[in-house]
């Protein structure tokens, strides 16, 4: 590429979302570069860590499961292109007081959508896996076509495919500054290289506020821990066990079983401690309770998983102030496209956000109804 190169499309942050786009760009022959501060997959956002869940009753919101029923089909067929282990089917089991909002959303969405889902007591979930140790009280949703997505795998598969349908992917560059009124199209500087464009899609994560400061986003960049402890493979095993979570007194934990010996693996969805991004650095254990709150899930729900730590790791979740995306065209200029604030329950919709954002890029608009996640919501 030429160094005067106009580019159809540049995408800044190549992480999750953008990397997707780049690919379902790169396959129209649509000239694109993808930009990124790191080389995905890396362990500065929020990415890495292995796995993440893809669940199909959504309790976060009936509204997105046509997105992430899109999402799963898109993760299967990438699998199948690549050959790379995207999607794991571990089935997904979810438990909590009967009243707990987010179960009672999972079971409505389930309903509104004709999912599969089972309802089952905790005494229920004990017997089934007696890794378990779940109040009798509880009442359990039980999805058996859900699973783990291969977080990094799925950044690797998609970041193969852009480059070999023709995308420019530049690495280890921090984006400084976007002009969006240059004359030769979007300005984007680097320290040392400036590229141009017709359209710009910023996909930065936590960064996302910093480089779109006219837009005031309501995001906040928090610092969460996960970690795998050691526990019996006859319990804890995927061949044996579900992946999970556990909503109770506001307190929110997900976790996975062990997978080739990684030992169960925990995190909280809940609480973690707000950071500027660029602060974030692989120091877990800095907070007592980045190993502290893990175990208190262990010792609630899985005792006999409560072993020694194997690791523990750091990540970036970017919480927009309802929970909810933020995906939308800049009020003032068209030409700029941005998705951020996913919240923490995000990763399991890269694959669907790819194509919405390239269809959004392409046409101006996306076959999915994404209003919900428009900036207006929030009256900037």
């Amino acid at each position: 590429m030429t160094k005067n190169a106009v580019y159809d499309v540049a995408i800044i942050g190549a992480g999750t979302m953008g990397m997707a786009a780049g690919a379902f760009l790169a396959q129209q022959e649509i000239k694109t570069v993808l930009i990124d501060a790191f080389d995905p997959p890396h362990s500065s956002g929020s990415h890495h860590g292995d796995t993440r869940l893809i669940r199909h009753a959504y309790g976060e919101g009936r509204q997105y499961v046509t997105l992430v029923k899109r999402a799963q089909q898109l993760w299967e067929e990438l699998q199948q292109q690549t050959g790379y282990k995207i999607f794991e089917k571990t089935g997904i089991v979810g438990f909590g007081p009967k009243e707990s909002p987010f179960l009672q959303e999972t079971i409505v969405a389930a309903e509104k959508h004709d999912l599969p889902l089972e309802i089952m007591s905790g005494n229920e979930i004990n017997e089934r896996w007696p890794g378990f140790s779940v109040p009798e009280h509880f009442v359990g949703c039980f999805e058996k076509e859900s699973g783990i997505i291969y977080s990094e795998n799925a950044i690797r598969a998609y970041k193969e495919k852009a480059v070999e349908h023709g995308a420019h992917l530049v690495t280890n560059t921090p984006v400084q500054h976007i002009d969006s009124n240059n004359e030769k199209g979007i300005k984007i500087s680097t320290e040392h290289t400036t590229f141009y464009a017709k359209k710009i899609i910023v996909t930065a994560g936590a960064w996302a506020a910093k480089l779109l400061p006219d837009l005031n986003l309501p995001i906040q960049p928090t610092r969460k821990a996960v970690g795998w402890f050691e526990s019996p493979s006859e319990l804890y095993d995927a061949a044996n066990f579900p992946s999970f979570y556990a909503e109770d007194s506001g307190k929110k934990y997900y976790g996975f079983p062990s997978i080739d010996g990684s030992g169960i693996k925990i995190g909280r969805s809940d609480g973690g401690h707000a950071i500027e991004p660029g602060l974030l650095t692989q120091n877990f254990g800095l907070y007592d309770t980045d190993e502290g709150d893990l175990r208190q899930g262990l010792e609630l729900y899985m005792p006999r998983a409560n072993g020694s730590l194997k690791q523990g790791k750091t990540c970036l979740y970017t919480l927009s102030s309802d929970n909810d995306f933020i995906i939308d065209f800049h009020p003032e200029n068209s030409q700029v496209i941005f998705a951020c604030g996913f919240s923490g329950h995000g990763f399991k919709f890269g694959s669907v956000m790819g194509e919405v954002l390239s269809q959004m890029a392409v046409t101006g608009e996306s076959e999915f109804d994404i209003s919900i996640f428009s900036l207006k919501r929030f009256g900037l």
